[in-house]
């Protein structure tokens, strides 16, 4: 069984936008950091974004101002609004956690190596 299950990826022209969920399979998880991270085909992973169970968030420059994380504890779901794409946001896109202990900063720094789920796809052309 997946851990997670993401959605949302697709194609969309430069200033497009976008919003991926991402449903954890267990309220295991609700106590986790989650957040997102991507890889571009030929590149190294790059975290994205992170989202403390308390709600604190941090990101990443090269997303800051454009991609906004959510999370509904509730729902076990994790959404990330992505906003103004530009092409270098072409990757595979990716939902994972870290331990709870962690400050969001701290999560950012790691998310890239925690449990994740299948990816999803997002496409942006100019």
């Amino acid at each position: 069984q997946e851990q997670f299950v993401m959605s949302g990826g697709g194609s969309v022209q430069a200033g497009g936008s976008l919003r991926l969920s991402c449903a954890a399979s267990t309220h295991a998880w609700s106590t986790y950091c989650m957040g997102w991270f991507r890889q571009a085909a030929g590149k190294g992973r790059e975290g994205l974004a992170v989202i403390t169970y308390d709600g604190s968030t941090d990101y990443a420059d090269s997303v800051k101002g454009r991609f906004t994380l959510s999370r509904d504890n509730a729902k076990l779901t994790l959404y990330l609004e992505m906003n103004q794409l530009q092409p270098e946001d072409t990757a595979r896109y990716y939902c994972a956690a870290a331990p709870p202990s962690m400050t969001a900063p701290q999560c950012l720094r790691v998310i890239a190596t925690g449990a994740w789920g299948q990816g999803t796809q997002v496409t942006v052309s100019s």
